[in-house]
């Protein structure tokens, strides 16, 4: 039994240490939930903590920012600092009279708010990261990982593992707080109501084309209200979206996107799905499964301090790839997604067309994620074991001819 607020180890841990080794300021942030406080007191435990989520400590830092500097000099970690926005001008002029690495690390829930208040401030002095969700191998690492339908049943949040807590306990909670905090507070968005409506319909479609207009009539608001919304779950990593794999840059930018969300538990819980065999016996448990394989690769692109650089790919006959991952302006490996638990090559249809006929980057370039145990290469294409994607992406990249 794993014992209660027992911490895991997070892969971004080490890109922390590294930018604060050279910057004299860092953030961190990432969705409501996703450890962020519990990583940075665990990595710099002799850092002076202060959580400005804390009433009288706000109150302190907004009258008197100056004396709240004063009292807290660095190194120091300083939470949710966005719910203090004039502290970003004062934190620059101590970071150019002093510009110790290291000195203070800022973490928040609210990207837009913290990154915007950077860019005005503090750009070229703060390095900047996201924690997401746990990672199905950051699970693996602590020996926490549950089989793979319960994994994307329950998502990543840390609480869940290290606390113990129930997925049916957690979710409501983290909504409510998530609504009430960022959207109706943070964001001052006035339709709530609509808003819940919006994130299950969000959720139901899930893996799919983005379709804006059909989202608003079925929510009841305006096209540019799905616009703003959309991108008020983008910025605080709830969710995001997949642009579609086209040669011309400006096309990518209007054709239709897919639509993930970074967590798969949150998508079961808006959903109402309460178990695994609930979610193995949904009509659209393919579109879930490949979500979670999707956003497992961004959070491992995340956790060494990069962006994903991906799109997908979709004909007008139908022929898809789920994930090209991209390396300058070329495809380095192309990546399917199937829930099946059974080899079969004939699910390799749409790897096969874009290997051969569109990217001609060859099939050994390319890998069939499924729910199998078996590690096989069929017509050249790798078919890898969820658990085992680094491995095969790593072969692939390498233009390896099959396992080794």
């Amino acid at each position: 039994m794993v014992e209660r607020g027992t911490y895991i180890p997070r892969e971004l841990a080490a890109k922390v240490r590294s930018l604060a080794s050279t910057y004299p300021a860092i953030s961190v942030t990432g969705p409501r939930q996703s450890g962020k406080s519990t990583m940075l007191r665990h990595e710099f435990p002799a850092y002076d903590y202060v959580n400005l989520e804390d009433p009288d400590t706000r109150a302190f830092a907004d009258n008197d920012p100056r004396g709240f500097l004063a009292a807290h000099p660095g190194p120091a970690i300083f939470d949710e600092v966005q719910r203090v926005p004039s502290l970003f001008s004062y934190l620059q002029g101590e970071v150019d009279t002093d510009g110790t690495p290291g000195r203070f690390v800022l973490s928040g829930s609210q990207s837009f708010l913290l990154a915007e208040r950077i860019s005005q401030t503090l750009a070229g002095r703060v390095g900047v990261l996201n924690l997401l969700p746990l990672s199905r191998r950051e699970l693996a690492g602590a020996s926490m990982e549950p089989d793979v339908i319960e994994w994307i049943w329950r998502g990543g949040y840390p609480r869940e593992y290290a606390d113990g807590i129930d997925p049916q306990d957690f979710f409501p909670s983290y909504r409510q707080t998530y609504v009430d905090r960022d959207i109706r507070g943070e964001e001052g968005v006035a339709k709530i109501a609509e808003f819940e409506t919006f994130l299950t319909v969000c959720a139901s479609r899930a893996g799919e084309l983005l379709d804006m207009t059909s989202v608003a009539r079925a929510v009841g608001v305006s096209v540019n209200t799905i616009k703003s919304w959309i991108s008020i779950l983008e910025s605080s990593f709830v969710a995001f979206r997949l642009r579609p794999h086209h040669n011309n840059f400006e096309k990518r930018l209007v054709k239709s996107p897919k639509l993930y969300f970074w967590d798969t538990g949150l998508v079961c819980d808006l959903l109402g799905i309460e178990s695994p065999a609930e979610l193995r016996a949904y009509r659209k448990y393919g579109n879930v499964f490949e979500n979670a394989v999707v956003a497992e690769i961004g959070k491992r692109a995340y956790s060494v301090g990069r962006t994903p650089r991906w799109s997908f790919w979709r004909d007008s006959n139908g022929n898809e790839v789920d994930l090209l991952l991209e390396r300058g302006i070329d495809v380095d490996v192309a990546l399917e997604v199937k829930s099946t638990s059974t080899f079969s090559p004939d699910s390799a249809g749409g790897l096969t067309k874009f290997a051969d006929d569109v990217a001609r980057i060859g099939r050994k370039r390319c890998v069939l994620a499924y729910n199998g145990t078996d590690r096989v290469t069929s017509g050249g294409i790798r078919f890898s074991p969820i658990d085992d994607l680094d491995h095969a992406i790593e072969l692939a990249r390498a233009g390896a001819q099959g396992w080794e």
